[in-house]
């Protein structure tokens, strides 16, 4: 087989292997054109959609200890970028006469402080998960 015959082989193969890895049927070109989602309203009927929870639902009360280790521990636990340490009730009490007590710890925890986004990425967290996080971090 001389040069030519063996390129045009080569690219026969290649050209048959691109095809052969493309969609063989409709059916399975529809099938990868298929949405991947669905938008569901809520208080309508969303055949085929298991919804968990509803938006903004707060899944019950959660512990402070939960709180602590899901949200706050990796800035309070080491003092990161300033956040007052887990159990140094000095700086949380002069933290806690600067900002008008317990309630408005809580409402800078809301809303966020320097580096602390709002709620302390705790967005399901309720304000009274958040004031028993608070409490128990802060020993007051």
């Amino acid at each position: 087989m001389n040069l030519n015959n063996k390129i045009l082989a080569v690219i026969a193969l290649l050209a048959w292997w691109v095809f052969a890895a493309q969609a063989s049927s409709r059916d399975d070109l529809a099938k990868r054109l298929e949405p991947v989602g669905q938008v569901c309203i809520q208080g309508k009927e969303c055949p085929g959609m298991d919804v968990a929870a509803t938006a903004g639902s707060t899944g019950g009360a959660k512990s402070p200890d939960d709180v602590i280790g899901k949200h706050c521990n990796a800035c309070h636990g080491a003092g990161l970028l300033g956040a007052p340490k887990i159990g140094d009730s000095a700086d949380w009490s002069k933290r806690a006469k600067e900002q008008g007590g317990l309630d408005g710890l809580l409402a800078k925890a809301i809303t966020g402080i320097n580096s602390m986004p709002p709620k302390g990425t705790c967005a399901d967290c309720s304000d009274d998960d958040l004031k028993g996080a608070i409490k128990k971090m802060s020993g007051l």
